[in-house]
């Protein structure tokens, strides 16, 4: 038997011992843990994408208002769409309106007191002012009409006028037919067919409500137009609504 030499029986015994301090050390390290902020979790809990900052309030909360945001944003097919507003619609501009009788019109002559009044175009299509008498106003303007107003007045009567024409009140329309009160009332601005039966009463149980007869006259002549409830009417007109034949 070979003889162990003492340096070797006491290197035996102290490598035994740090092999097992080793892996005691080993046994009480910590290793990493994967923790989770509360954006993150409530990525886990209702679907956020990952990365993506949570609502302030967090939690449930934030849930309808992303859906709604992307759904809004979103055409059926996924691709991305533009959001648009929609804009209001024009208002009538009396710019290109054209006059005729049954207008009443607000005539403003700056510094002329005597001038300055509510004059209505009569069955000639004339009104009729002080200093310069009958004035043609069928078929103008109120910018056309005003600028014939000026250089009448600057015929001797003032140097340098400075006039505005405003329609004050339009010429009423007429409305016959299968309507609850047939019969002549004043003109609104915007208004269609739909409107103009509201005013009279409403339809009448006999009558065809998917479309009406226009009778529109200007400066070109008389037209006739058959034309669904929504639309236009102009000052004058005259909308008949028709019995339906079942």
């Amino acid at each position: 038997m070979t003889p162990v030499r003492p340096a070797c029986a006491f290197r035996l015994p102290i490598t035994a011992i740090m092999t097992a301090l080793a892996l005691s050390g080993c046994m009480r390290t910590t290793g990493p843990v994967a923790t989770a902020t509360r954006g993150d979790l409530d990525s886990i809990a209702y679907g956020h994408p990952h990365g993506q900052p949570s609502q302030p309030d967090g939690g449930a909360a934030g849930v309808p208002h992303s859906a709604f945001a992307s759904a809004s944003r979103r055409t059926p097919g996924g691709v991305a769409a533009p959001i648009t507003h929609a804009a209001a619609a024009p208002a009538r501009s009396d710019a290109a309106y054209h006059l005729d009788a049954g207008d009443k019109l607000r005539v403003m002559v700056y510094g002329q007191d005597g001038l300055t009044n509510t004059y209505a175009i009569d069955a000639a299509g004339s009104i009729t002012m002080p200093l310069i008498g009958s004035l043609p106003a069928r078929g103008r303007t109120t910018a056309g009409l005003a600028a014939e107003i000026g250089a009448r007045l600057r015929r001797g009567f003032i140097r340098d006028p400075s006039v505005a024409v405003e329609i004050e009140a339009y010429r009423p329309f007429f409305i016959l037919g299968e309507v609850a009160a047939p019969g002549q009332y004043p003109y609104v601005p915007n208004m269609t067919v739909e409107s103009a039966v509201a005013i009279a009463g409403g339809f009448s149980p006999r009558a065809r409500r998917d479309r009406v007869t226009v009778t529109h006259a200007d400066a070109s002549g008389t037209a006739r137009l058959v034309v669904p409830p929504g639309a236009p009417i102009s000052p004058g007109d005259t909308v008949l609504v028709g019995e339906r034949w079942f």
